[in-house]
């Protein structure tokens, strides 16, 4: 029996140390499944609500902003609201397509995260409201006038304009996405590896198309994108103008104004805008206008001096003669020249940066719907320019690119043909017979 006792135990024993083992293989399974839990949360994608509860707080922290003027100190510093808005816009802009050196299409996350944001903040618009009139129907059966609220007529028109050719520069660059005529290479390339750069910015990758050039049909569909873009560019161009023609002058700019038109010109700009029979082209031709710089300069120079003719014209004395009719005569005559300047230069030079004066009226501006409309559509017409200059360089590479083809098979066609020895026999030939 005491044998049977001990034998006994011995199996106890066993059991018990294989049921320590067990827990602890079973402690050190969960410790390595604890380890590996963090690694795949994080390759777990966001659940809608999270997802929701996440795009929440961005909003808020957003609007915190904006409410606080952009001084998150609270400390009363902050711009204007309107200024807050325009800067946001203008900021995501930079963000979302400061790196879109290419013709190629956005990246999904930076698409999302562009109209998610710019949504956000045309919200706002829908809040800026007007009355109107309407007819309406009492119980009784009566007609009668009442006054409701209508989102801002500049708004409701504006904003869906906005939208549609925001929608087709976005479907232009997604258009490129199965393109394969032509590629790019990075400026840090080897020499005989780069492509074609058509003007002087070498910091964008270089345009590579085939020996002989693109095939006609992806050239005539490149130039339907162009003609895309340029669509979407005076579209936004022209709602801007407008947005900024009524915006009103700060008193602040008015103040740094020169007395009179001439010294805004300077002397030789000056005889040139008043001659007696005035061409703006032959004047544009006749203007340095190599660099970005000086263009801006004779924009700034130009919108002064239309204002100080606008003021001395609005100032004028309320007795009437002969001699401040003719004056008046000529400088609403100027006036027209200096604003058809205007207008060629920002059409020959899309893309230019804000002048003293769009700078002024911006920073000054109070109306929220002037600044969600002027920032949306700048930002909208500088990516329709970057996009035509991106085609360009293509389109010059292609140009590049045929007249080397054209030029090599000249030269093999002009090239004489070589004599061979059965040649010079038959020709010894030929005069021995003669």
């Amino acid at each position: 029996m005491a044998d049977d006792e001990e034998t006994s135990e011995i199996p106890e024993e066993q059991t018990m140390d294989d049921e320590e083992q067990s827990t602890n293989d079973i402690s050190d399974s969960s410790s390595n499944l604890e380890q590996e839990k963090p690694e795949n949360t994080k390759e777990k994608p966001k659940s809608v609500k999270e997802q929701l509860k996440t795009d929440m707080e961005h909003m808020k922290e957003k609007f915190s902003k904006l409410l606080l003027g952009e001084d998150m100190s609270g400390g009363g510093k902050g711009v204007t609201s309107a200024l807050a808005l325009s800067n946001v816009i203008t900021n995501l802009a930079a963000s979302v397509f400061g790196e879109q050196h290419k013709l190629a299409p956005m990246k999904e996350d930076s698409k999302k995260r562009w109209r998610k944001e710019v949504a956000w903040v045309l919200s706002v618009t829908d809040h800026i409201v007007e009355f109107v009139p309407v007819q309406h129907t009492a119980r009784d059966g009566s007609n009668m006038e009442i006054m409701v609220t209508k989102q801002r007529k500049d708004l409701l028109m504006n904003i869906p304009a906005l939208k549609k050719l925001d929608k087709m520069l976005t479907d232009c660059l997604d258009n490129f996405k199965d393109q394969k005529e032509f590629w790019y290479v990075s400026k840090d390339a080897n020499e005989s590896e780069k492509g074609v750069q058509r003007n002087d910015k070498w910091w964008l990758p270089t345009v590579k198309v085939p020996p002989g050039g693109l095939s006609d049909d992806s050239r005539k569909w490149m130039q339907k994108q162009k003609d895309t873009a340029n669509q979407v560019l005076k579209a936004s161009m022209a709602i801007n103008a407008e947005v900024l023609a009524e915006m009103e002058i700060p008193e602040s700019f008015m103040e740094t104004l020169p007395k009179n038109a001439r010294d805004a010109l300077g002397e030789t700009t000056y005889k040139s805008v008043t001659v007696e029979f005035f061409d703006s082209g032959q004047f544009l031709a006749s203007t340095d206008l190599s660099s970005e710089h000086k263009i801006l300069d004779l924009k700034n120079k130009v919108e002064a001096s239309m204002i100080i003719w606008k003021r001395k014209m609005s100032q004028k004395d309320s007795r009437s003669s002969w001699g401040s009719s003719s004056k008046m005569e000529r400088r609403e005559l100027f006036e027209e020249r200096a604003e058809t300047i205007l207008l060629l230069l920002k059409q020959r030079f899309p893309g230019l940066p804000q002048s003293s004066l769009e700078m002024s009226k911006i920073e000054s501006n109070r109306d929220i719907g002037h600044a969600v409309l002027e920032s949306y559509s700048r930002v909208l017409e500088s990516l329709a320019n970057t996009v035509m200059n991106r085609i360009e360089d293509v389109l010059y590479a292609d140009e590049v690119a045929q007249k080397s083809s054209e030029t090599d098979n000249t030269e093999s066609s002009q090239t004489p043909t070589s004599t061979t020895i059965s040649d010079l026999v038959g020709w010894e030939a030929d005069e021995e017979d003669t």
